[in-house]
């Protein structure tokens, strides 16, 4: 039966992120940037609940930019969670914009994408993200670059926050944990990481008891010319603070 159920889920998750598509495809030309951030927003929703997942948020989502927002990193599914409790623009790996299905869903989400690999390439980055916030946009980053266990959170890296400080917006801290909607303990179903790949993860968040997936909000932090090596420390003790918070 648990199976089944998965399997069911799977089904019906497929089709829903296949309507994203299309509606990314077919419709997304004619809506203005608010109807589309909107759509994106409704659609996360609607996403996590097919797979049994309940959003919880907690603290105050930002209501408009320019505001750059860093959040701990569990999962792929951190990105769902985000966008269901408020529509922001991510900073992601290059290569998902390749990916078969996701690229085209991460494309319509606005994303600005960064190759890891290259460390100049987050020069170019930072500068489109500067120009970004400058225009009023919400900007989401992982500052720990990859994926825990969620025991801890690993140190941030500082670069993606000169855009904050370039532009003079505010850094608001967030923080993630998926858990069992019963116990409330953490659960590690989402977990991604080590030699973890995407189409396990997913299979085992859909194998799962039902879920939360808590989003909690910190208070934004004007830039005021910060030190940005200084301000990640700040923030990543900010975020473990609110991390405990979602217990």
């Amino acid at each position: 039966m648990q199976a089944l159920s998965a399997f069911l889920k799977l089904v019906r998750a497929l089709a829903h992120a296949h309507v994203g598509w299309w509606t990314i495809r077919s419709q997304f030309h004619k809506l203005s940037p608010a109807e589309r951030e909107q759509r994106v927003q409704q659609w996360a929703e609607r996403m996590l609940t097919l797979m049994g997942i309940r959003l919880v948020v907690q603290g105050t989502p930002p209501t408009h930019g320019p505001v750059l927002m860093v959040s701990n990193h569990l999962s792929w599914l951190d990105i769902l969670a985000i966008h269901a409790a408020r529509h922001v623009r991510f900073v992601s790996k290059a290569n998902v914009q390749y990916w078969p299905l996701i690229g085209t869903l991460s494309n319509g989400a606005g994303s600005l994408y960064i190759e890891r690999e290259r460390r100049r390439d987050a020069l170019r980055v930072v500068h489109h993200m500067t120009e970004a916030l400058k225009n009023g946009d919400l900007i989401a980053v992982f500052p720990e670059g990859t994926t825990s266990d969620g025991s801890s959170v690993l140190p941030f890296h500082a670069n993606l926050l000169q855009a904050a400080i370039s532009s003079g917006a505010p850094v608001q801290p967030i923080a993630l944990r998926f858990a069992d909607a019963v116990t409330g303990e953490t659960s590690q179903a989402p977990r991604y990481i080590d030699d973890d790949n995407l189409a396990s993860s997913l299979w085992q968040v859909l194998k799962a008891p039902p879920l939360l997936a808590i989003v909690r909000f910190g208070e934004p932090q004007p830039a005021w010319g910060r030190d940005r090596r200084a301000w990640a420390l700040s923030l990543h003790a900010d975020v473990q603070a609110l991390r405990r918070q979602t217990h």
